[in-house]
C-alpha cells in the first residue's frame, strides 16, 4: 500500500535537528551536562524520538561530533580550494589559524568536548583520527608530508592558544612562522 504511514516519515529532517541540538547542548552543557532530555527539549522533538533513531547517548554524541568534523573539514578544504601557488596556500593557512575559517568560538568549544570525550570513547577517538588524516590530505594538494603535519598541528593549535589569550592573534608573526615552516621543512621534500 502505497503512501501508508510507515512509508512516508513523519518529519523526515527530525535525526538532524537532534543531531544539531546535541551540538547546541554540548556547546553550552559540556559532554558531562548533556542529557536525552536536554537534547529533545533543544530539538523540540518528543523524548522517545532520541531512542526511536539511536542507540544511546554515546552514539548521538559521535554521530553529532562527526557531524562537526564533517563540516569543519568542508570548510577547511574550501579555504585552501583556490590557492594556486604555495604562497596562496600559505596565505590560506594564515587565514585559518587568525579568522574564523578553522573555527568559530563555537565551534572551539565543541572541539575541546569532543577531545576530552575522545579519550573515553573509541568511536569518538576514530573519527578525530580520521579528521587529523583529512586534514592532512587537503593540505597535501600544496605541501610536502613534513610541511602538512607540521602545519596541520599549526593549525589545530594556535587557535587554541588563541582561545585563553586575551591578547589578538599578531597574523604577521603567524604568516612568519607559517613561511618558516614551508621553507625549512618544504626544502627536505
Amino acid at each position: 500500500m502505497s503512501g501508508t504511514r510507515r512509508e512516508v516519515p513523519n518529519d523526515p529532517g527530525r535525526r538532524e535537528r537532534i543531531l544539531d541540538a546535541a551540538l547546541d547542548v554540548v556547546a553550552e552543557q559540556g559532554v558531562h551536562g548533556t542529557t536525552h532530555r536536554r537534547i529533545a527539549a533543544r530539538a523540540g522533538v518528543p523524548l522517545g524520538s532520541l531512542t526511536y533513531y539511536f542507540s544511546g547517548i554515546d552514539e548521538i554524541l559521535a554521530e553529532a561530533f562527526a557531524r562537526l568534523a564533517d563540516g569543519m573539514s568542508a570548510s577547511y578544504r574550501r579555504t585552501l580550494a583556490d590557492a594556486r601557488s604555495r604562497d596562496e596556500a600559505e596565505a590560506a593557512v594564515v587565514d585559518l589559524i587568525c579568522g574564523p575559517a578553522y573555527a568559530t568560538d563555537r565551534e572551539m568549544t565543541l572541539i575541546f568536548e569532543m577531545y576530552a570525550y575522545a579519550n573515553h570513547d573509541a568511536a569518538v577517538r576514530a573519527l578525530a583520527r580520521d579528521w587529523v588524516l583529512r586534514s592532512r590530505e587537503t593540505l597535501s594538494r600544496h605541501f610536502p608530508d613534513d610541511v602538512c603535519r607540521a602545519l596541520d598541528v599549526l593549525v589545530e593549535g594556535w587557535p587554541i592558544h588563541r582561545s585563553f589569550d586575551a591578547a589578538p592573534t599578531d597574523r604577521a608573526l603567524v604568516a612568519a612562522t607559517v613561511h618558516a615552516i614551508v621553507e625549512g621543512l618544504g626544502g627536505r621534500a
